[in-house]
């Protein structure tokens, strides 16, 4: 206060006209008198008194707040000098004129104060400026009153009730910002101000008015924004704890109405927003009002201090409402208009609003809900549907969620015939259906599943069958034509005798398909019948199975299955719509193109009528005459239209990636990625939710990966945008506090059928096109394929063709085949593409490291970094301390491609890392090592020569060898290293990762540096090993190099099935070359084996004598006789291993003498190549020992002397054994020309009887060789004239011949020789039999008791030859290189015609074993094998026919 205006005019009117203040004044007195502490205090006191009985308590209040009649009244109305002194001073002034007027008045001083402040707080709130919110004078003023309120409320002078009884008499004074203030000061709380008012309804209106008003504030740019948001937060908050109270009951002291404002004002709100959003989304206050309502349900605003059980409840209850909510429409409206009702299509802040619910309540409880409300109330299906899409696009787990409550729904409509849960069923699924196959399945598989099957619903009873029936027809008005067109196409199993059900309902549907106008005939093969779209034009939707067809040929190279069938099933549309479609006339291209070729294809599997393909033909050339010259052969105009869909799409990504900037708008996202999805089906021009390529393996050509023009525009711009949006994306947050968009985008691809486009262009990009790539387009690429890892389990495989051969690849492992090291400028790519991989995935899931690279990256890709820095930096070989970092930094920005090596290291010696790298599946082991290493092309190596080198010795030496097993070494196993190292070259060599690889070359093995680098290591590992052997032999230490070796051969080729096909024997016979010409590469030691322990010591050969005699001898090109490699190998090592020994001649003749029991192949193959063998032998003896050659060796020579004499006409007698001469023979002859055998056979008289039946196999094996290697008709005559004249003389001798087709292993004089000849030869002996049968004789074979047990042998093999294919590999090929006439069935023809003429002349005694040899063949030809059983029962008058005429 400034004093009284008497006190101011007096000093204004005094002597001197002098103008004194009124401190000025005290001041003088102080100084011109002594200080008296009692004349003081009086004069306070009187001061004080004069105070009271002037005061006015409403304007003391309000003049307190101005500074400077605080400082006069209060601060220098006393004599105190301390701020608090002051205050306490003012404060008790106040109480005193509180006291002192309630005293006067007769009223509670806590009454009195009470009535002041309202009338104080309401003279603040007039003249407002805004309908709830203070101007800033305002605030000043109610805050100095609040002050002074919670100083009266400390010493229990301030009625609260009171207060608030005053307040709401003048509520439409009160602005609601007011009441805010006294809450959040402390003076009256929301609870109490709100429980006191006297009209439930008038409050609850009021509220609701002022909560409208202030919600329109909240998305407008103010100063006070924040506490505006904080007054709704608070608000809202004291509505949903009072609505629902923590606990079953209400609070102690809070009365029930209160729950029930407060109920009722969340309902009102809830329904204004509702109401509003459905009257569509115009610019209104109503509608400003209702977003900022709905912002409110996010979980910062509506947690705090509400317990965990109201909030759910809350929730629980707003979801309830926004069902029930305004339930007009009916399940026919439902089931005609749900289709607009998709997450695309609702709007924005009703999706928003959806998230947040379903976020708080999580999928389980709301999937519980919309069931208990569904069953208990009448709903609102538009709110229904729509919150039921934007749960399964936004929460992956709740779709197995949908399809248990579905399939619970089915069983209790079909347990109880409960209409209900039958229609709230198909509602969900048919709704479900629409946000696409990556969401939930389609429409026709469920109903496939549900209904097509005996196991279906319907299949327990008649009554069930009439029921789905009954319902199906019900639907029949209401429902799209697609859903009737799946139940058509794909109806339900029907026993027959019910069929008439079907077939009803069929008619039905059909009727009212023809009423919509849509046909069924014309129904697409590619058509999706689930799809929500419009049924598309016949010529239109013609036009989209054509491309899709072809696109799948071209993925495929076979006609696609929906062709084959509609050219059976469906061929009204076959012939009228896709035909007519495909072979719209054109200039065909110079190089037939993809439609080209699916036109050939179909041609020359005669589904396109001749007449049709002629004319196509024709229009063809004539639309060649008249093209213009400048015009592209094979290229059509493109309508200007389908650059719109495009544009519209790259709109929409634009939109996307401007969200990417504003972190407040990451609640839409989810929505703006549904709005691309529906602009993407529109761009590719044909249906996107196609679920049978979906469920499909996608088959691409990895080597040559096409994409049409239109599919690979559309997927460079997903690709471009999805690297865009990273980037601006990353530039603000990291990936771990990023919106899930990239999920969500990456649902968009998966859920297309652009999905193989996708991984076509990926494969370009990556396996092409990898090292060009900028950073910007690695770090991109890698975060996507971390999100393509993330959906592995919902993604098809993929059979890249020659990159998997054994089989197809998940999609994360199919991105890591993609990697290749095999240059250095792909190795730094990989380098760069692991590094931006696994950093983004751990950044993106920091709090679950191992889980994130265990289910989004392939371990091979873990591996693979790990492979690169060990051989790119040498410091990674070196253990390091690791930097002990909390997390891993994710900046794209700061990697430019120069500090792509300082990023890779970084991330190696990220001490989280190292210990992730400790987990089993991330080890990388030498097995892999191994693999990675071999894809490097030396050449063109990012190391040099002897950098290679070092690294080599470093890795299997320092590195693998020493290694524990369990962390993926050898455990210090030399002899572990050597044979994955070899099993690995065998695979290296087999597969596409050979870089020396094409799919029409032949195969080569170290045909380039990079596969003589680790032969290299494997002949250093094999001399270490044979060292080791050397000096633990005495010992009995472990088994040799060559056990080991042939032990994995052997497993190897027992792991490849056995049989006679031809792809079978193909890769037998590759394999089996693979590890012979590893053998060669090989010191020839390892074909000797260790040596043995006893006296004298001699090579064990028993593992390469078992490898001859089970492969080696089947893949013989000569019949009897290995190659000349492998035999010159062979000898190599035995000399050497004679050489070393004591007793060289003995230690060479043990082991050739265990050769003629065990392995007499290599001995006829010494013989075949001794021209060349011979010196090489001879010479390394002489030079070693001075001598002549071992024994055994000397048999070869003699056996070859003898055969070259014999043919020069000075014969000698044989030397033995008779079966080495013979072949030694046989090669003799294979040199001199045909017409001169017969005069060198002659002197064979002499012989004996042994060295013609072995002369004869020997022979018959050339014979069979002429036919399977198709050698020229001069080779095969002159092996026929050498049998004939064999058997011409075998004859002549009196010798028995049939033995050689009667060969066993138990035979002790001949059983060896089946070890001499391949078993197809052996197998094929029938044929050769039957060939020679002209050069039987008739007297011989009539008197031989054993010739018709024979013949009748061989001809029941010979027609198991037939039965088995086997004689097309002899037959065919034969009569049409060496034209022979006949085939397989004139063979048997003329073998049965020789049996049924040779079994009359037979004396019966030729039939004594017959019904054993019969045993189990008699199907084989029951006429043949009753006739020779007939025979062997008949007497001796027994005449089949009359006199035979054999020949």
């Amino acid at each position: 206060m400034s004093g009284s205006p008497a006190w101011a005019a007096a000093a204004r009117d005094g002597p001197l006209g002098l103008r004194k203040s009124w401190t000025e004044l005290l001041a003088g007195r102080v100084k011109k008198q002594k200080y008296d502490p009692e004349r003081e205090q009086k004069l306070k006191d009187s001061a004080l008194q004069l105070l009271r009985y002037h005061q006015n308590m409403n304007d003391l209040l309000l003049e307190v707040e101005d500074p400077q009649c605080k400082k006069l009244c209060l601060s220098k109305l006393i004599d105190c000098d301390s701020a608090s002194a002051a205050s306490d001073h003012s404060s008790s002034f106040i109480r005193s004129a509180f006291r002192d007027q309630a005293s006067r008045l007769g009223v509670p001083v806590g009454l009195l104060s009470a009535r002041v402040f309202a009338c104080s707080v309401r003279q603040v709130c007039l003249e407002p400026s805004h309908p709830v919110l203070l101007s800033s004078e305002q605030r000043k003023k109610l805050s100095s009153l609040l002050e002074i309120a919670r100083h009266l409320l400390a010493h229990n002078m301030f009625s609260r009730l009171t207060f608030c009884q005053e307040l709401w008499k003048v509520q439409n004074s009160l602005l609601l910002e007011a009441v805010w203030s006294l809450h959040v000061h402390r003076v009256v709380s929301l609870q109490e101000l709100l429980q006191s008012h006297p009209d439930m309804q008038a409050m609850t209106t009021w509220l609701f008015r002022n909560l409208c008003a202030l919600c329109e504030q909240i998305e407008m740019p103010s100063p006070s924004s924040d506490a505006t948001k904080a007054m709704l937060s608070g608000f809202v908050q004291l509505l949903v704890s009072s609505a629902f109270p923590q606990g079953s009951e209400p609070r102690l002291g809070e009365p029930e109405k209160m729950t029930r404002v407060a109920t009722d004002v969340l309902q009102r709100m809830l329904t204004f927003a509702l109401d509003t959003l459905d009257a569509g989304p115009q610019v209104t206050s109503a509608y400003q009002a209702a977003r900022g309502w709905l912002s409110a349900y996010s979980g910062h605003a509506c947690c705090g201090v509400i317990g965990a059980d109201s909030h759910k409840r809350f929730f629980s209850h707003t979801l309830t409402q926004i069902l029930t909510h305004r339930p007009v429409l009916k399940v026919s409206d439902a089931i005609q208009m749900q289709k607009e009702w998709s997450f695309a299509k609702t709007c924005q802040e009703l999706t928003t609003l959806y998230c947040r619910v379903l976020v708080m309540l999580g999928p389980g409880e709301s999937v519980g809900r919309l069931q208990e409300v569904l069953e208990t109330q009448e709903v609102n299906w538009q709110y229904v549907l729509s919150c039921l899409s934007t749960l399964v696009v936004c929460f992956p787990e709740a779709q197995q969620l949908l399809k248990d409550w579905v399939a619970s729904l089915m069983a209790h409509a079909f347990e109880s015939y409960h209409l209900d849960s039958m229609v709230t069923a198909f509602l969900v699924v048919r709704q479900a259906t629409l946000e696409g196959p990556f969401v939930f399945p389609s429409y026709a598989d469920w109903f496939k599943e549900s209904f097509g099957s005996s196991l279906g619903y319907h299949s327990c009873s008649k009554k069930a069958l009439v029921f789905l029936f009954k319902f199906l027809s019900d639907l029949v008005p209401w429902e799209p034509p697609r859903y009737m067109q799946v139940h058509i196409f794909h109806p339900p199993l029907v026993p027959s005798k019910y069929h008439s059900l079907l077939t009803d309902y069929i008619s039905l549907a059909k009727t009212r398909l023809v009423d919509l106008k849509v046909s069924v005939e014309n129904l697409g093969l590619y058509e999706d019948l689930s799809s929500s779209g419009d049924v598309a034009e016949p010529q239109r939707q013609a036009m989209q199975d054509v491309e899709k067809a072809i696109m799948v040929f071209e993925q495929t190279g076979k006609i696609p299955m929906p062709v084959l069938e509609a050219s059976i099933f469906r061929r009204s549309y076959y012939l009228s719509r896709f035909l007519p479609a495909l072979l719209t006339p054109r200039v065909l291209p110079e190089v037939p193109d993809s439609r080209a070729a699916f036109i050939e294809t179909l041609r020359r599997a005669n589904k396109i009528p001749s007449s049709l393909y002629d004319a196509y033909c024709q229009a063809c050339a004539t639309a060649e005459e008249k093209q213009p010259e400048d015009a592209t052969p094979g290229k059509r105009p493109e309508p200007d239209q389908a650059e719109q869909p495009l544009g519209l799409l790259t709109a929409a990504l634009e939109e996307l990636r401007a969200l990417m900037t504003d972190p407040t708008q990451y609640d839409v996202m989810s929505a703006q990625v549904a709005v691309i999805s529906e602009r993407l089906s529109a761009a590719l021009g044909h249906n996107s939710d196609d679920s049978s390529l979906r469920r499909s393996k996608i088959q691409l050509n990895v080597l040559n990966p096409t994409l049409q023009r239109q599919d690979q525009a559309v997927v460079d711009l997903l690709l471009t945008a999805f690297c865009q949006n990273l980037m601006a994306a990353s530039s603000f947050v990291p990936p771990e506090r990023q919106s899930p968009w990239a999920v969500l985008f990456v649902r968009i691809l998966c859920g297309h059928v652009i999905f193989p486009a996708v991984l076509s262009r990926l494969c370009q990009l990556l396996y092409h096109q990898g090292p060009s790539l900028g950073a910007p387009h690695v770090l991109g690429l890698a975060a996507l394929a971390v999100h393509l890892g993330e959906s592995k389990s919902m993604l098809p495989e993929v059979d890249p063709g020659v990159l998997a051969p054994a089989g197809s690849l998940c999609v994360p492992e199919f991105l890591n085949s993609l990697l290749t090291c095999c240059t250095r400028e792909s190795l730094l790519f990989c380098m760069k593409f692991c590094t931006a991989a696994i950093s983004y995935c751990l950044c993106k899931f920091s709090t679950q490291p191992h889980a994130a690279l265990q289910n989004c990256l392939s371990p091979g890709l873990i591996k693979r970094f790990q492979f690169i820095m060990l051989r790119v930096f040498s410091e990674a070989r070196t253990p390091c301390p690791p930097e002990h970092t909390e997390s891993l930094s994710w900046r794209p920005s700061n990697l430019p491609p120069a500090d792509w090596q300082s990023a890779a290291l970084s991330l190696w010696r990220w001490s989280s890392f190292q210990e992730l790298l400790k987990e089993k599946e991330f080890y990388l082991t030498y097995r892999d090592w191994v693999q990675l290493e071999l894809e490097i092309q030396p050449e063109v190596d990012i190391l040099s020569d002897t950098e290679r080198h070092d690294f080599h010795q470093w890795a299997i030496y320092e590195h693998f060898l020493p290694a524990p097993s369990a962390l993926g070494g050898c455990d210090g196993d030399l002899e572990a290293a050597f044979t994955v190292l070899v099993s690995e070259l065998m695979d290296f060599y087999q597969s596409s990762r050979s870089y020396n690889h094409s799919p029409d070359s032949d195969l080569v093995l170290g045909g380039r540096t990079g596969n003589e680098d680790i032969l290299s290591r494997l002949q250093e590992m094999a001399v270490d090993l044979e060292l080791d052997q050397g000096s633990s032999a005495s010992y009995g230490c472990s088994a040799s190099q060559s056990q080991i070796l042939f032990r994995l051969f052997r497993r190897r080729l027992h792991a490849l099935a056995k049989g006679h096909s031809t792809a079978t024997s193909l890769r037998r016979q590759r394999e089996l070359l693979i590890c012979k010409r590893l053998l060669l590469r090989l010191p020839p030691s390892v074909l000797m084996g260790s040596p043995q322990t006893r006296q004298p010591v001699s090579p064990n050969c028993e593992e390469f004598f078992n490898l001859v005699n089970s492969e080696l001898r089947n893949s013989c090109c000569h019949g009897s006789v290995l190659t000349h490699d492998i035999t010159m190998h062979f000898f190599r090592g035995l000399l050497n291993v004679c050489f070393r020994s004591e007793d060289p001649a003995l230690v060479a003749n043990l082991t050739l003498t265990e050769c003629q029991s065990k392995c007499p192949i290599i001995l006829t193959s010494a013989l075949l190549w001794w021209s060349s063998l011979e010196p090489v032998l001879c010479s390394r003896w002489k030079k070693c020992y001075q001598g002549a050659l071992p024994r055994e060796l000397q048999r070869l020579q003699e056996a070859r002397e003898f055969a070259s004499s014999l043919l020069s006409g000075s014969a000698s007698p044989a030397p033995s054994p008779a079966w080495i001469s013979a072949a030694a023979l046989h090669f003799a002859t294979r040199e001199v020309r045909t017409e001169n055998v017969r005069v060198h056979l002659k002197r064979l008289d002499y012989e004996r009887k042994e060295l013609l039946i072995f002369l004869l196999f020997f022979s018959l094996m050339s014979l069979l060789s002429s036919y399977l290697t198709q050698q020229d008709t001069a080779e095969h005559l002159k092996a026929m004239d050498i049998c004939a004249e064999v058997l011409v003389y075998l004859g002549r001798r009196k010798v028995s011949w049939l033995v050689l087709f009667q060969l066993t292993e138990t035979d002790a004089e001949l059983g060896h020789l089946l070890h001499l000849a391949p078993d197809q030869h052996t197998r094929l002996l029938p044929f050769a039999f039957y060939r020679l049968l002209s050069y039987f004789s008739e007297d011989a074979i009539i008197k031989e008791e054993a010739f018709l047990h024979v013949a009748v042998d061989m001809y029941l093999k010979l027609m198991q030859l037939f039965v088995d294919g086997e004689t097309r590999t002899v037959l065919p090929q034969a009569s049409k290189r060496l034209k022979l006439q006949g085939s397989p069935v004139q063979l048997i023809t003329e073998a049965r015609t020789f049996l049924l003429q040779l079994i009359p002349q037979c004396p019966k005694q030729h039939f004594s074993n017959m019904r054993e040899l019969l045993a189990g063949r008699e199907d084989c030809d029951p006429e043949m094998s009753t006739v020779l059983l007939q025979r062997w029962q008949a007497g001796p008058s027994f005449d089949l026919y009359q006199e035979p005429h054999l020949f």
